[in-house]
């Protein structure tokens, strides 16, 4: 049976900000459709007023030519919709069977359940997907692929399921596991399923879906065929102008200052022996495969993990630093890759997250807090960080991701770091955002802060940095200026440690 989703005239009003306003366009079945825009452009934001996370301001959604309401996910699914959200919406102490039946487990005769024809059903679709899995494993003992696998298997195992919308699923696969995910959507398509994906990833966009829908400032744009529409004029669409070269057009440092910060033979337990140098207003990028050993490095620089040798000379002077918090107070601030684990309290309020590390500064030696202070911080961070949010009192895991990552820069920036990490900094983001966070970086530097810039993305680091340091292995294989930089060199220390001559 075909199936036709439509959204007529969609707005969600939060207090101070339009999320969406006045969308209306069709999705159909056996079609993979893809929802295209900035961070905060309305897409999630859509998904949760269909899912009856939200309920919309105003207008409709028909499924098959009937108007639907949902009020709780639960209804949705009801209806036959799904939505794979980026975080796990999964029992971690039950088995997989258990998960992908859930509510739903069969009955013996007695009215008991029956675990082993549950073992049996759940097989069978675990054979459909192709996965090297068992039905007894406990979740928690899976991969986080694995774990959003038995998500989609829970959908799929559904009689009735019609739409399934799929948000940033690829965030933390390996191309591997991406490439088992997209023969699980091409097999929903040819079963006729209403398939949205949500991703940032162009190339993704461009293999897996036949349309994109753009969004952009909670609009909806157009929707044009996957093909037919070049990537610069999709980007066009999303962010309202022509970004042309962003990496041609930054405003460099172009004064590198003396040596800042002096690392030597650092390791800990997950992390070999490293040396290496870092300029005042130099942008230091960091390359290197997944598991290389970047992060583990600046963990044990900052304290987070326990450093089993090495030194670290901070502007000529031997630093003592045995924690986060000693690392700050030297001038030394990491901002993390996993935002929503290590970076954000996602129950605090804006000015809460940019003040977290103020404390002690907000605070008298009886321990009250000067709440003018912190008030007077939270808002120089979301003028000067160019911030979207109503109010420094809203909750930040109520903000779009790039804003969630620029309060964590701001909270970081107002301690005034001599030497400022950032781990993946633009992970997750648009390509709008990603523009500004280059930018900052940029203004960074030229105020004479160290930047030590660690990426997966290989134009990324070749296009910021002054020179890149690449790991392999868990120590440094390599060091390449900006002139000698080519995705070619980066990968060849990172593969085989060294630069293969042509």
């Amino acid at each position: 049976m075909e199936h036709v989703l439509e959204f007529q005239h969609i707005s969600k009003y939060f207090p101070g900000v339009k999320a969406l306003d006045d969308v209306s366009f069709k999705a159909y079945s056996g079609e993979v459709l893809a929802f295209l825009g900035e961070n905060g452009a309305g897409k999630s934001t859509l998904l949760k007023t269909l899912n009856g996370d939200y309920q919309p301001t105003s207008g409709k959604y028909l499924l098959d030519g009937q108007e639907k309401h949902f009020k709780t996910p639960h209804e949705a699914i009801e209806e036959g919709i799904s939505i794979i959200y980026q975080e796990r919406q999964i029992l971690l102490e039950l088995s997989v069977a258990e998960n992908i039946y859930l509510g739903r487990m069969p009955l013996g005769r007695l009215g008991i359940i029956d675990k082993t024809k549950a073992n049996d059903m759940a097989a069978k679709i675990i054979e459909d997907f192709g996965l090297p899995i068992k039905p007894e494993t406990k979740v928690k003992d899976l991969s986080i692929a694995y774990q959003q696998m038995v998500e989609i298997m829970k959908a799929y195992s559904r009689e009735n399921l019609k739409v399934i919308a799929f948000d940033e699923p690829t965030a933390s696969l390996s191309d591997s596991e991406i490439e088992a995910l997209f023969k699980i959507i091409r097999k929903l398509k040819s079963e006729g399923k209403i398939i949205i994906y949500v991703s940032h990833r162009m190339e993704e966009i461009e293999e897996i879906t036949d349309k994109v829908a753009i969004f952009k400032d909670g609009h909806y744009v157009d929707t044009v065929k996957t093909g037919e529409c070049p990537q610069a004029e999709m980007i066009r669409m999303m962010v309202g102008r022509d970004l042309g070269d962003i990496y041609n057009n930054l405003d460099r440092n172009k004064v590198i200052g003396d040596v800042l910060l002096e690392v030597r033979d650092v390791s800990s337990d997950y992390v070999k022996p490293n040396s290496f140098i870092l300029h005042k207003g130099e942008v230091l990028g960091f390359s290197g495969l997944v598991g290389a050993g970047r992060t583990e490095l600046m963990r044990a620089i900052i304290g987070a993990d326990r450093m089993k040798t090495g030194e670290v000379i901070l502007e000529g002077r031997k630093t003592e630093i045995h924690s986060p918090h000693d690392a700050m107070k030297e001038g030394i601030v990491l901002v993390p890759e996993d935002r929503k684990l290590q970076g954000i309290i996602s129950n605090f309020s804006v000015a809460d997250n940019i003040n977290i590390s103020l404390l002690d500064q907000h605070s008298d030696r009886f321990g009250f807090v000067n709440e003018k202070e912190e008030k007077k911080t939270a808002e120089e961070g979301i003028r000067k960080f160019s911030i979207k949010t109503p109010s420094s009192d809203k909750k930040i895991v109520e903000l779009s991701g790039g804003n969630q990552q620029k309060v964590i820069v701001a909270r970081w920036l107002s301690t005034n770091p001599k030497v400022l990490i950032l781990d993946e900094p633009t992970k997750g983001i648009d390509v709008g955002a990603k523009s500004e966070f280059y930018n900052m970086i940029c203004e960074f530097a030229k105020q004479g802060i160290g930047v030590i810039l660690i990426s997966s993305e290989l134009p990324e680091v070749i296009g910021l940095s002054d020179r890149i340091i690449v790991m392999k292995g868990r120590q440094i294989s390599g060091e390449i200026s900006r002139e000698e930089a080519s995705e070619t060199n980066l990968l060849s220390l990172a593969m085989i440690g060294k630069v293969e001559k042509s």
